[in-house]
């Protein structure tokens, strides 16, 4: 059964959310981030970022940096720049992009959760992204970027999340970066709170859509608090638990989450189609090509647009091996163009769908040469990689909008 907490969150004035809130910090390289904070010094990334704060070759994991990013936080707490709610409650986080809706609950989840599989991880994580928010989150005493939950929908909650959309007032409606409306109910009716705490409890089975490494770092800096004393488990603290929002898979869409690749492997155009042609019927389109269906690719080559269907022999069911990026994978960028391991081969790159299929036309005829357009990994599908306990392929889901930073801060000992 899942742990699920509502909390007293800090969280922008009102009247200062549009200035705070602020896309996730991995979504900016350093250069992007600075800019970002010059023209906003109220942003959050600035907290979240706060090498920005230094020199551009400062060393951004340094401890002063960290340091610094606690300092302005309590500074904001202190000045009025957040309030924090008196009571235990939940959130309803709505974003609305491009005429879609997804809705969510945010609140705090149990890191033991995570640990006994209650919480399903899709994708391995790296320690060296791990330790940059290990730092910052202990340092600052605070988790300021939610992860991104998600489970089946469940008609209760449905119901209650309803109601308050319809009934209640926001407490924040705006519009972020990238044109995403963002509005936020503050759950005030106990009783409702108490059911929502009590529903969570029957459903064994939540999943991580995205934010693998800061879920990771959350637990471990729970775990860290715990080994010093400040949390255990027959008395639970506020750091055994990680800032999260929760989603209906019913609300949820997956993107695209597109390749492309520096060469051909030595390979000439006619010689790369002929092997392409051996496993995929191989069709030109006078377009671009979306994918319209599994096991369908679109591919651009020499200003050229395909379409790739798979050969049925080619085909496997299973959780991981049947999925679009396996089948490219290990058919096409493994055997055919050498890219044995996309994490750490340098000639390939991926193109999250949200760009469209224009930036892959205008990567291929700059600074690469080929593109692959995918069909979007299913809900369904991370659902079954998760529960066989596998790990999808790098790169094979695209979530958007992100959730803000800086919209929730969870305060993990009560000392910020």
């Amino acid at each position: 059964m899942a742990d699920i907490r509502p909390f007293k969150a800090y969280r922008p004035a009102p009247e200062k959310v549009e200035k705070i809130a602020a896309l996730p910090y991995d979504v900016y390289n350093r250069q992007e981030a600075r800019e970002v904070v010059s023209k906003n010094p109220d942003s959050f990334l600035a907290i979240d970022r706060p090498e920005t704060f230094f020199e551009p070759d400062h060393d951004m994991y340094a401890r002063e940096v960290y340091e610094r990013a606690a300092k302005e936080l309590r500074t904001k707490m202190e000045n009025g720049d957040f309030i924090q709610d008196k009571e235990n409650s939940y959130y309803i986080y709505e974003l609305t992009f491009k005429g879609r809706s997804q809705t969510g609950i945010v609140a705090l989840s149990s890191i033991d959760d995570y640990l006994n599989g209650v919480i399903k991880k899709h994708e391995n994580t790296r320690e060296e992204k791990e330790k940059d928010r290990i730092d910052h989150v202990y340092t600052c005493k605070a988790q300021t970027g939610p992860i991104f939950l998600c489970y089946r929908e469940n008609k209760t909650i449905s119901e209650i999340v309803s109601r308050v959309k319809n009934v209640d007032e926001p407490i924040y409606d705006f519009v972020s970066e990238g044109d995403v409306r963002n509005r936020v109910w503050l759950m005030e009716d106990e009783d409702e709170n108490n059911m929502i705490s009590r529903v969570f409890t029957t459903i064994n089975d939540i999943y991580i859509a995205d934010g693998h490494h800061r879920c990771a770092s959350a637990v471990k800096v729970g775990l860290k608090m715990r080994q010093e004393g400040q949390g255990s488990l027959k008395g639970k603290q506020q750091s055994d638990y990680f800032l999260s929002v929760l989603f209906p898979d019913s609300e949820l869409m997956i993107m695209d989450y597109n390749r492309v690749v520096k060469d051909l492997n030595g390979l000439t155009n006619e010689q790369f189609l002929t092997k392409i042609s051996e496993k995929f019927d191989v069709k030109e389109e006078a377009h671009q090509v979306k994918p319209e269906k599994k096991a369908e690719f679109g591919m651009y080559l020499d200003k050229k647009w395909y379409r790739l269907s798979a050969h049925k022999d080619i085909l496997k069911d299973d959780a991981v091996e049947g999925l679009d990026v396996s089948i490219l994978q290990n058919e096409v960028l493994s055997p055919i163009l050498g890219i044995g391991d996309p994490r750490t081969d340098k000639r390939i790159d991926f193109v999250g769908g949200i760009r469209g299929l224009s930036e892959l036309e205008k990567r291929a005829d700059s600074d690469m040469c080929l593109a692959f357009s995918m069909y979007p990994t299913s809900i369904s599908e991370l659902f079954e990689v998760a529960d066989a306990k596998r790990l999808m392929p790098p790169k094979s889901t695209w979530f958007e909008p992100k959730l803000l930073s800086g919209l929730f801060i969870h305060d993990i000992c009560g000392k910020i």
